[in-house]
């Protein structure tokens, strides 16, 4: 098979000084690195280090409220969901950009709407009534914690006006306090990326045109480069660096009217196998997807394709998501070795499909399904209703709406891997892993038939149609566990699939029939960032920085993307910082212009994925990274 140990890529790599303006423009920090220096301060204000990560709601809690957000339990559990084990530093500066402030206005506006009289004031009895009745109820001893807060209480009522004053002054304290322990602390300052440090002449914030150039992590997240929702972006304001490389790459605009797949000329009558899968997004911005395992009997040559599944019934009209970029790493099992070795992976490119053709030996090989996370990203979009999902007839029998059939209908089309038309036990289960964490055992799986209709002891589609309005009946007719299902499939609340990618990969073999099957479903583990950091490190394009030559920087670039991996060979932690603000038409994995990376000791990280923001025209790829410590 073609290996990735070969060539590589044809390049344009220059360095490029930053305009003086620009450098007089970013002497002051930013809004942005303000906001994340405040993030930073409240995070080690409870943690180590931004690696450390959050490993319960109460700690979540904790670094919020010294950030100056007021999280109520629905906030809490909005982000910490039954299936959370833990958050980055990333998702919570993700959850300080969408969980904006309270503003003394909208306080003032509520304490107004039980003073109907504006008497500036309400009676203990009336406030505690409503604090331990409505909405976010509190305990009766948080109540008696701000009733004994005597600067704002007396004979009996609280004045509001005072207590609104003293609630932000707390807020704003926090948040200072936090602030003046990062500053005093020594350790945690040469951590901070916000450091204050004037730069000297001699050392700019970009390179300079003799400076020997030098580069971070990955993350996945929206189509549009939205800043305030990037799952991995920490942005830099540090001053002074003690090196830095410029990479820039050029990506023509993809013309499609000549172009056709380039497939061997004999394909029709090779051996053909396929299946079907998908790329869900999580909350905290992984990826989880099936994985394969593939069988090859002898020595054959092989035609692979993955591309996104299209399930739109209108003609000319393609699914959402089949922007969506895909690939596909192949991995051989070895005797001896702990971890599959890689093989290839798929690069060339017609439309939305990606493929790779060449020689496999008789073996077993893992197959991993990979997006950058550029174009599969949370999209936030607010809703007045909730789409129905079911309603009661003339009879008051329970009957799901046309719309919910249409996307369960869709959904079956998804979880039928082998694209048979019904449903077997394995397909199910993955079905049942992803929506319930558990999965059908043989007895209920006879149970599901002796209800529902089947064929050939598969499930059929009316038979899945069948079990979901039986949920619904069970509950009768509350949706919320028909919403838990559809939400963990990705759809949203108007029944549109936004964070998901179903997708289809065949396989073709010359000599001798494939055998593909689906094994797991599995989110994107240290072995898949392992294989992407080694597909670049022996593809693209290697730097490193004059007096950090344990420090180096790989770009590799293929028809639709361009992806940066730093490897730390030091006996130290580094911190990288990486700025895309001279790119055009890009759109990041990382989801902001300017962040900030650090490298254990030892250690390699995908610094981001870089896909065009429009394939239609010229993309130009501009990153300067520089080392910050």
């Amino acid at each position: 098979m073609a290996s990735p140990y070969g060539s590589n890529m044809s390049l344009s790599n220059q360095k490029h000084p930053t305009n003086e303006r620009q450098e007089n423009r970013k002497s002051q920090p930013s809004e942005e690195e303000a906001f994340y220096s405040t993030c930073r301060a409240a995070y080690l204000t409870v943690f180590k280090s931004s690696l450390d990560n959050i490993t319960s709601r109460e700690q979540l809690c904790l670094v919020l409220q010294l950030a100056g957000r007021n999280p109520t339990n629905k906030i809490l559990t909005k982000y910490w969901t039954a299936r959370t084990k833990e958050l980055h530093f990333d998702d919570f500066c993700t959850i300080m950009k969408r969980e904006k402030p309270a503003a003394k206005t909208e306080l003032l506006k509520a304490f107004k709407k039980i003073d109907p009289d504006n008497k500036g004031y309400i009676f203990h009895d009336d406030l505690s009534r409503i604090l331990t009745g409505n909405g976010e109820k509190m305990s009766q001893e948080e109540v008696r914690a701000v009733l004994r807060l005597a600067d704002i209480n007396s004979n009996g009522r609280l004045e509001y006006n005072k207590f609104c004053n003293k609630f932000f002054e707390i807020c704003d304290q926090c948040t200072k306090t936090a602030a003046d322990r990062m500053d005093s602390d020594n350790k945690a300052k040469r951590q901070q990326f916000g450091s204050q440090i004037q730069k000297s002449p001699e050392r700019s914030a970009s390179p300079s045109a003799k400076q020997s150039p030098r580069n971070s992590r990955l993350s996945e997240g929206d189509t549009t480069p939205r800043k305030a929702e990037s799952k991995s972006s920490r942005p830099s304001s540090a001053r002074s660096y003690k090196a830095s490389v410029s990479t820039m790459f050029t990506m023509a605009a993809v013309n499609g009217k000549n172009s056709k797949l380039a497939e061997p000329n004999n394909l029709q009558g090779w051996n053909f196998t396929n299946s079907k899968g998908c790329f869900f997004l999580e909350e905290n911005g992984d990826v989880i997807s099936h994985r394969y395992k593939m069988q090859i009997p002898q020595k054959t040559t092989v035609f692979l394709k993955i591309k996104p599944y299209n399930l739109s019934k209108v003609e000319g009209k393609p699914s959402s998501w089949m922007s969506v970029d895909t690939a596909l790493f192949i991995l051989k099992e070895s005797d001896g070795r702990a971890d599959p070795q890689l093989v290839s992976f798929t690069e060339s490119r017609y439309k939305e499909t990606f493929t790779l053709k060449g020689e496999l030996g008789p073996g077993v090989y893992h197959m991993i399904p990979f997006t950058t996370g550029c174009r599969l990203r949370k999209k936030r979009k607010q809703t007045t209703k909730d789409a129905q999902l079911v309603y009661r007839d003339r009879n008051e029998d329970l009957i799901l709406t046309p719309e919910f059939k249409s996307v369960l209908s869709d959904m079956f089309d998804i979880i039928d891997l082998d694209g048979n038309g019904y449903l077997s036990l394995e397909e199910y289960n993955f079905f049942e892993l992803r929506t319930s964490g558990e999965k059908c055992d043989e007895d209920a799986w006879e149970v599901c038939k002796e209800n529902f209709e089947t064929s050939k002891n598969e499930l059929t589609k009316q038979g899945f149609l069948e079990l979901n309005l039986m949920e619904a009946n069970d509950r009768e007719g509350d949706p919320s566990d028909l919403w838990v299902t559809l939400q963990s499939m990705g759809y949203n609340k108007t029944l549109e699939l936004t964070e998901a990618c179903p997708f289809l990969i065949e396989a073709y073999a010359e000599k001798c029939k494939p055998k593909l099957q689906a094994v797991s479903l599995e989110s994107s583990t240290k072995q898949l960032q392992k294989v992407v950091c080694r597909s670049v490190i022996l593809k693209g394009d290697a730097k490193s920085a004059e007096g950090y030559e344990d420090v180096a920087f790989y770009t590799y670039m293929n028809d639709t993307r361009i992806s940066s991996v730093i490897e730390n060979k030091s006996n130290s932690k580094v911190v990288v910082q990486v700025n895309n603000e001279q790119s055009k038409n890009c759109i990041s994995s990382r989801g902001l212009d300017v962040f900030a990376v650090e490298v254990p000791p030892k250690a390699t990280m995908v610094s981001q994925h870089v896909m065009p923001m429009n394939e239609r025209q010229e993309c130009t790829y501009h990153c300067v990274q520089s080392i910050v410590s």
